[in-house]
């Protein structure tokens, strides 16, 4: 299990990084956001929609109200936020089974409500307020895939903090074979 650390000075800066890591997503790969209320969680799922290319005309928000928002994209993204879930009943079980195990991306807003239902490769991110507007994410991997996407995204910012230039690759040029899709297991 690896973890890397992330300061973010602003909303923006959190939703481009995750919209480079929403470039490398594969159909099976599940994102856990953790953190508290005004963290930055939905934030996250703004930049992930738009690496995923989500149209910009569509609006991303937290499902609160219901269990999931799915997006069209590259690939879809199905949005869940558990924040109204704190126990889950038998009834709900097999549509969160569904969707956190039916090979479709997916991000899961206060995953750890649901945290012995997320495969075990999976990518958590704690998003914690440091000030105002800034935020530290951490992100953990459970698994060889996730592993994989915490490197890259490892990888783009030591780039950047070379050459002080941020590649937005539309087809992942600089990814290994290994990252460009999920492999099953």
């Amino acid at each position: 299990m690896g973890e890397w650390r992330y300061n973010s000075r602003s909303p923006e800066e959190t939703r481009r990084l995750a919209a480079a890591l929403g470039t490398w997503l594969a159909p099976g790969d599940i994102i856990a956001l953790t953190g508290e209320l005004g963290s930055g969680k939905t934030e996250f799922v703004h930049g992930l929609a738009a690496g995923l290319g989500v149209p910009s005309q569509t609006p991303v928000a937290s499902p609160s109200f219901t269990l999931a928002h799915e997006y069209p994209g590259r690939l879809a993204l199905t949005h869940l936020d558990l924040y109204r879930l704190e126990n889950l009943s038998p009834e709900m079980l097999p549509d969160l089974e569904e969707y956190l195990h039916g090979g479709r991306v997916a991000v899961v807003e206060w995953a750890e409500r649901a945290a012995s239902l997320l495969p075990a490769d999976h990518l958590e991110v704690r998003l914690t307020i440091t000030g105002s507007q800034e935020r530290e994410l951490t992100f953990v991997s459970h698994g060889p895939r996730s592993e994989d996407l915490v490197d890259l995204l490892r990888h783009r910012e030591n780039r950047k903090r070379r050459t002080g230039v941020i590649k937005w690759p539309s087809s992942n040029p600089d990814a290994p074979s290994r990252c460009k899709s999920r492999k099953k297991s």
